[in-house]
């Protein structure tokens, strides 16, 4: 079935299929856990029943992204060394200790704590779960420390040697590995994010209850605590996102060329491509929408500043410009979106309708899963955006790639595609019933109890 096709594409596909499946969840559960964290630690400081309800309506819902994102995690560590066995042979040696600590630091502690985040509230008193759904949102944080290092380095590599054997060794500080030049804008943009994107999914829930019964005090509380955070959130994250740009412009030029669509340099300032449709083999970008000079004032600060394009750029060198491009254009304008959002909320809650406001519950549920798709489209052009490099400018992905036959490759793509499909979509479907359940239907004579989850008796006093 897969004769004649080019195994490395197969390989790139299904990495790219099992990683956009897997980066959905983290950028949920960094989020909530630390959503879960503030509710908890809200109970614990105000004896509120309403911020433990939600609590409990929340946690069954991490527990299973949670549980949804580690096998998703697992499934990709494996090709490393089934598809990508030559990429682990030679960068091993820098990125494999990165790995591990990733596993004994976050991995560790997440572990450690959830059981008692989870059903321990009663058995080791409000102080102590709140000291573990803390731990476990650090945890989630620390993961994402080392995993960002370690894909920063393959951007930005520096303080490495190539062996004889042709291995990336350390070479200085692991310091110098660690906090690549790339790693501090990658994290602060990729946690944001994660941020941005519970607290959207959060909101559209909040609404969607809202629209149902606009006094239920806990949709209230959930859906006040979520625009409060994208009104906030949302403008740092794109004054974070130009700043990742600027580094990304220092770093990887062919990679910001790609995304404004740049074929010919400019030597008296860019024009900012709106939309168009990137022509590669043309080299020009058909039905383009314009404004003159735009790109340079933003990358540059300054209108009349040149800006190289990809015609200084080996055709080989150049990544799939199309694709970065679009994908680059949808996380900008989801980005605007929520910006959007942010500034309708706070305006609704200037004027007291914020949860009397039908069309802002519409947007906010419309928004709801728009995190999602954009750090799926954010990681599309960081990723694709570096090709045709696993370490950018060193190892090429076609000297990356195990020795293995297109029908293998593809066979094992298609396996993934039929078990990903059926166990993540039954597992979405009842993330989503789960998130359809009304918030505070669950407790009875507002004992603060959670189905499959005992609390003990500090959960016992009124709202």
């Amino acid at each position: 079935m897969f004769e004649g096709w080019d195994a490395t594409f197969l390989a790139r596909l299904q990495f790219a299929f099992t990683v956009s499946f897997h980066f959905i969840f983290p950028a949920f559960t960094i989020g909530l856990a630390s959503y879960l964290a503030v509710l908890n630690g809200l109970h614990y400081v105000t004896g509120k029943e309403r911020y433990i309800g939600l609590f409990h309506y929340w946690v069954k819902i991490f527990a299973v992204t949670f549980a949804m994102g580690v096998v998703s995690g697992i499934v990709m560590s494996y090709q490393f060394g089934t598809n990508w066995s030559v990429f682990s042979d030679k960068a091993g040696p820098v990125i494999g200790p990165l790995m591990a600590y990733e596993v004994l630091t976050a991995f560790f502690l997440e572990a450690g704590f959830l059981g008692v985040m989870l059903f321990g509230r009663d058995k080791v008193g409000p102080g102590l779960h709140l000291t573990a759904t803390c731990l476990v949102a650090i945890g989630t944080a620390v993961s994402a420390f080392w995993i960002l290092s370690v894909n920063s380095w393959m951007h930005t590599p520096v303080g490495y040697a190539i062996a004889e054997n042709g291995q990336f060794v350390p070479a200085g500080s692991w310091w110098e590995i660690i906090f690549n030049p790339s790693f501090p804008y990658r994290l602060m943009h990729t946690v944001t994010a994660a941020y941005l994107t519970t607290a959207l999914a959060v909101g559209g829930v909040g609404a969607f209850h809202l629209l149902r019964d606009h006094t239920n005090k806990q949709a209230r509380t959930m859906f006040s605590m979520a625009m409060w955070m994208a009104a906030i959130v949302a403008p740092a994250q794109i004054f974070l996102g130009d700043l990742h740009g600027l580094n990304t412009l220092e770093h990887q030029p062919v990679k910001v060329m790609a995304m404004e669509g740049h074929f010919d340099s400019h030597p008296d300032g860019a024009p900012l491509i709106l939309f168009g449709l990137p022509d590669q083999e043309e080299k020009k970008v058909d039905y383009a929408i314009q404004i003159p000079k735009l790109s340079s004032l933003i990358l540059k600060h300054d209108l009349n500043a040149p800006l190289a394009g990809l015609d200084t750029v080996p055709d080989e060198d150049e990544p799939p410009v199309a694709t970065v491009f679009w994908a680059f254009r949808v996380m900008v304008a989801l980005g605007l979106a929520m910006a959007l959002l942010g500034f309708v909320s706070l305006y609704a809650r200037w004027r007291g309708t914020l949860y009397d406001w039908p069309l802002l519950h519409r947007f906010a549920i419309l928004m709801g899963p728009s995190g999602f798709v954009a750090v799926i489209a954010g990681w599309i052009t960081t990723e694709a955006g570096r090709q045709p490099w696993t370490i950018h400018g060193l190892l090429r992905t076609a000297d990356s790639v195990s020795p293995l036959e297109a029908p293998a490759v593809g066979a094992s793509l298609l396996a993934f595609i039929v078990v990903y499909f059926t166990v993540f979509g039954a597992g979405t479907w009842y993330l989503l019933k789960l998130m359809g359940k009304t918030p505070g239907a669950h407790e009875a004579g507002k004992t603060g109890h959670a189905p499959g989850i005992s609390v003990g008796p500090q959960q016992q006093e009124g709202a």
